[in-house]
């Protein structure tokens, strides 16, 4: 229990410091320490368990310099992994700090570390030569100050504080002046006049000891020659000169002008100046002194990253004999300019983006620094372009790239992000670091097809395995997520002959790779005229998205069936053959009919009429009827579209008592295709065409009674008033094809995709009919049997023949014209073909 209390507080007592801290860990080692010295347990005070650091990555990131510590791996300690020399990493400067970044992965964080490497007393004092020449005139009253050069130690703190020792001497002296403002001062202190012929030279021995523990000492022999006669020593006129010179300051730029006087008269008061000392010793050839003048130039380039402050120790000797001197301290401050862009650095870089990573997420850490002070090294830094991305500073010079919209690679798959930093200086500098940062891809975009809906054209009687289309949907995605397949989703279509509704899947496939539709059988324009379906596209992700397209097929009518010729129906318009003339002609050859013809009949009298059918479509079950024999100047002829069989000229005997007509029937299709009938037409007595006619209608066979002279009038004035509605009905058809022809010039025409080339626009003339529409239907009168369902422009509307009842009037009238006669039905086709062209495009 006690343990788990403790765990519990040190974890406290932790977070506690590291709010305080605002994230960053102290240590402290001393220099000169041995490698593998654990300067801290790092992993246990950023508080991750055991083993942790080595799984997590736990490392320092190189700031441009070999860092002189590192991460233990295994144990996640800070060590020491090369010999620490505070005096050669920081010099003077107190305190030695080392600022370290830590890196932590999965997840990323950044910590900063600062070891401070403390100083030991490994540094003696050190004067700048073993032997120090003095000369002082006898003349030099008690109390007269010389100054030493002191001793300097490399060391900091206590280990610097130097004091010093004389060896005894009853005429000498030390005095140490300190200055909180400047180094200290050495002088040494006549204390007792000197007699030059009692003693010309006085040897001491001057000790400096540092305060460290131990004790460390440097010594310098002073040798005091007593000098005779001139007793007065130059002055200057003040003992500090404080100078600022910029760091941008030229060569032969004046520093300062010092200035010293003698009260001796002659050769005893001219004075040269010297320089006697320079700190630091760098800048021994920076300046240069003018011994006549006393004037201090520039002679090199000065740095304020470097050096901030020089001392000069300037000497004014005169010309006497011995020559006296004089001593003053010339203080050079360097002012800084801002001569140092930024420098900008990429710590870590996490790529490629995920286009769909969350708003914040870290991509790069950036370390940002200038070597100037002030305002000059006061970094702005700021993102270019500004979005997605932005600068978030975690640390002082220290910034993450990160996240601030939303990416889509199909929009920008790869961004050239520029990391600008300013300076704070006048003028400002600048400094710019370049990332490539690329999006990776996700699967977030559903192939989509160019079409909503495609219509296809196929003939009917294709080879199995034709292609008929190629479809393609279009995926933005990369790889796999934009790799797609294709697949016959749903659909289909009733077949005929009562065998039910078959799928889609049964007539066309698609090829999975490439989107090409083929047939899997031959089409039957009679069983199948439009098949409707779905195909599917799907890509390759995870997971997959897919997309949709309708697909409608039609099936374009071939000329493949013959006209087909139908038995006589019963109450037909025409004298048919009576039960027994059925039954003679049903065993005799196929397609040969009977009728009765009265002599002396009149000219348009309708004999018989053949009927038939064509199982095809628009101009391929368009029908006309032909006479081939006999040819010439016959009794009879046929209608060219009504199959109507009539008399030419009246009946004679000449014309014998049978007529043998072969009339061939033949449909509009390229190449045409066509049936033959023979019609054998007996001529009788007008009493036995009427008996012939009454018992034609009692079997059922439809027999029509010869036409009589007074029922003649009431049949013209009957076709007269079909005719006048036919001519109506065409100015009917022909108003509504005018305007259909202008709204299908002026609305925009649908393209269909009629194969693997560019969509076409479908034609009648391509199709082999006179429109092909889906929607619009009309009924195409084929004799006198029921309509059939077609897609011609041109279909009149046929009343429906009369039924038994008309016709059971009309023998009670007596013979009559029918308004089917070959001259009403040719007039009425003449006037349509003179007016509706018969291709419509």
């Amino acid at each position: 229990m006690s343990v788990c209390v403790r765990a519990v507080v040190r974890v406290l007592v932790l977070q506690a410091a590291w709010a305080l801290g605002g994230g960053q860990v102290r240590y402290s080692v001393p220099e000169e320490a041995k490698g593998g010295t654990v300067v801290g347990r790092l992993a246990q005070d950023l508080g991750l368990e055991a083993g942790e650091a080595e799984a997590r990555r736990l490392r320092l990131v190189s700031q441009g310099r070999r860092a002189s510590v590192e991460v233990s791996g295994a144990s996640g300690a800070l060590v020491v992994s090369s010999r620490l020399d505070r005096e050669e990493l920081c010099g003077k400067s107190a305190p030695c700090a080392l600022r370290l970044e830590v890196l932590l992965e999965r997840p990323l964080r950044v910590f900063h570390v600062e070891v401070e490497v403390t100083d030991i007393n490994d540094n003696a004092p050190l004067f700048p030569a073993a032997t120090k020449n003095l000369s002082i005139a006898e003349s030099s009253l008690p109390g007269s100050r010389f100054p030493l050069e002191g001793a300097s130690d490399a060391d900091i703190g206590a280990n610097a504080q130097l004091s010093y020792t004389l060896s005894p001497s009853e005429h000498f002296a030390l005095d140490l002046q300190r200055s909180g403002e400047y180094r200290e001062s050495l002088f040494l202190v006549l204390t007792k006049g000197l007699d030059r012929e009692s003693l010309a030279e006085h040897r001491l021995l001057l000790t400096a000891s540092d305060g460290g523990r131990p004790s460390l000492t440097g010594t310098v022999e002073l040798v005091v020659s007593v000098l005779d006669a001139n007793d007065n020593a130059p002055q200057f006129n003040q003992s500090v000169y404080k100078v600022q010179v910029l760091e941008s300051a030229a060569e032969g730029t004046l520093v300062a002008r010092v200035s010293a006087t003698d009260p001796d008269e002659g050769i005893n008061s001219e004075i040269t100046f010297s320089r006697s000392n320079t700190f630091p010793s760098g800048g021994l050839n920076l300046f240069e002194l003018n011994l006549q003048s006393g004037e201090i130039r520039l002679r090199g380039p000065l740095d304020f990253e470097e050096v901030r402050f020089y001392e000069l120790q300037i000497e004014a000797k005169d010309k006497g004999t011995p020559p006296l001197s004089g001593h003053c301290k010339v203080v050079v401050e360097v002012l800084d300019v801002n001569d140092n862009a930024p420098e900008v650095w990429v710590t870590s870089l996490s790529v490629p983006v995920a286009e769909d990573a969350s708003l914040g997420t870290v991509v790069a850490l950036l370390s940002v620094s200038d070597r100037d002070s002030g305002s000059n090294g006061r970094v702005r830094c700021a993102v270019w372009p500004p979005s997605p991305f932005g600068l978030v500073a975690t640390f002082a010079g220290s910034y993450s790239l990160v996240l601030r919209e939303a990416l889509d690679r199909e929009r920008v798959s790869e961004y050239e992000v520029e990391v600008r930093a300013e300076d704070g200086g006048a003028p400002p500098l600048r400094a710019s670091r370049g990332l490539r940062v690329p999006v990776s891809d996700v699967n977030d975009n559903a192939p989509a097809f160019a079409q909503a809906v495609y219509t296809v054209l196929a003939r009917e009687n294709n080879a199995a395995g034709a292609e008929l289309a190629r479809l393609w949907a279009r995926d933005p995605d990369e790889a796999g997520n934009g790799r797609v397949s294709y697949s016959v989703a749903e659909g289909g279509a009733g077949a005929g002959s009562g065998s039910g509704w078959r799928p889609a899947s049964s007539y066309v496939s698609v090829d999975a790779e490439s989107g090409r539709l083929w047939a899997l059988q031959p089409l039957d324009y009679e069983e199948l005229q439009v098949l409707q379906f779905e195909v599917r596209a799907v890509d390759a992700g995870e997971p997959p998205l897919c997309g949709n397209a309708t697909v409608q097929l039609f099936v374009v009518d071939e000329n493949d069936n013959a006209p087909a010729l139908l038995p006589p129906a019963g109450g037909g318009p025409g004298p048919w053959a009576a039960s027994e003339a059925s039954a003679s002609a049903s065993a005799s050859a196929p397609g040969s009919l009977w009728a009765w013809a009265a002599w002396g009949a009149p000219a348009g009298q309708v004999v018989a009429k053949i009927r038939a059918v064509d199982a095809d479509s628009g101009y391929n079950a368009w029908l006309r009827y032909e006479l081939w024999e006999p040819r010439g100047k016959g009794p009879f002829r046929v209608g060219l579209y009504s199959g109507e069989v009539s008399t030419a000229r009246a009946l004679e005997e000449a014309d014998g008592p049978r007529q043998r007509l072969l009339i061939v029937v033949r449909d509009h299709g390229e190449p045409s295709r066509s049936a033959t009938a023979t019609l054998s037409v007996s001529l009788v007595e007008g009493a036995e065409a009427a008996l012939a006619a009454a018992g034609a209608v009692s079997a059922g066979a439809g027999l029509r009674p010869a036409a009589g002279a007074e029922d003649g009038a009431a049949a013209a004035a009957a076709t007269n008033v079909w005719l006048v509605v036919a001519i109506c009905a065409v100015s009917s058809l022909f108003l509504l094809a005018v305007v259909l022809y202008g709204a299908s010039r002026w609305a925009p025409r649908a393209a269909v995709l009629s194969g693997p080339g560019p969509a076409t626009l479908v034609c009648a003339s391509e199709v082999g009919s006179w429109s092909y529409s889906q929607r619009q239907s009309r009924s195409l009168c084929v004799a006198d049997g029921a309509g059939k369902s077609d897609l011609m422009v041109f279909s009149p509307n046929c009343p429906p023949p009369p039924g038994p009842a008309a016709e059971n009037g009309s023998a009670e009238k007596g013979p009559s014209l029918s308004p089917y006669s070959s001259g009403a039905v040719e007039n009425l086709v003449d006037v349509v073909e003179n007016v509706l062209p018969l291709e419509v495009c």
